[in-house]
């Protein structure tokens, strides 16, 4: 996830993204995530596509349980944090910059027999891939990282790199601009691409994608 500060004053109807922390519920834990957008801009902050993809894990119809999983621009880490206590072992990944803010919200909020099913790791998009597993993992998640068009080729290459026959790719995202539809273009040189939830309220869609030579089940 891009580290980009915005200037508050310039963006409307987006209070809740400028609070010191939000408060979710999932797999039976409250979770409060610290927020800051004032110093990491869009990495320290939930966005809707997070939660509605956390809803999505929680509803079951994807078993975690046991499965190897990696989010990428994890950001505060809601979504990794749900991953782990729905049974995943989770890497969660950003940027350098955003570890330390990453790392403390999933301290404070794994219960301490739950801390080793997460790892915090960073991990920019196209750079260092050998140090991750080539198609190492059953799942790999991202919510709301499809929106800067200069990092499309590094993020499909490191989706490239992480997915195997088997691995289920969850996406979840606002489609706010033709170039996000592009981006769905580009996966489909690799991937087989189908929208599986819309949530209407938050104009959200999840994609599940999965290599074109295999079309498996969740």
């Amino acid at each position: 996830m891009a580290l980009v500060p915005y200037d508050e004053t310039h963006l409307w109807g987006m209070q809740k993204l400028h609070k010191p922390s939000s408060v979710y519920s999932f797999a039976n834990h409250t979770i409060q995530i610290k927020q800051n957008w004032k110093q990491l801009g869009v990495a320290a902050v939930v966005w809707d596509a997070a939660v509605v993809l956390c809803t999505y894990l929680e509803m079951g119809d994807v078993d975690l349980q046991g499965r190897s999983v990696i989010e990428l621009g994890a950001g505060t880490g809601l979504l990794g944090i749900v991953a782990a206590l729905l049974g995943a072992q989770v890497t969660i990944t950003d940027r350098e910059a955003a570890l330390a803010f990453l790392e403390s919200n999933v301290h404070a909020n794994l219960p301490t027999d739950l801390q080793p099913r997460a790892v915090v790791k960073e991990l920019t998009w196209g750079q260092n891939l050998s140090s991750f597993s080539v198609g190492g993992y059953d799942f790999i998640l991202g919510a709301d990282i499809v929106y800067l068009e200069e990092t499309f080729a590094d993020l499909l290459q490191t989706l490239d790199h992480l997915s195997a026959d088997h691995t289920v790719i969850l996406l979840s995202c606002r489609l706010r601009y033709e170039r996000d539809q592009n981006f769905l273009t580009m996966m489909r040189g690799i991937f087989s691409v189908q929208e599986v939830h819309y949530d209407p309220g938050n104009d959200i869609r999840i994609f599940k994608a999965q290599r074109n030579n295999r079309k498996g089940e969740l």
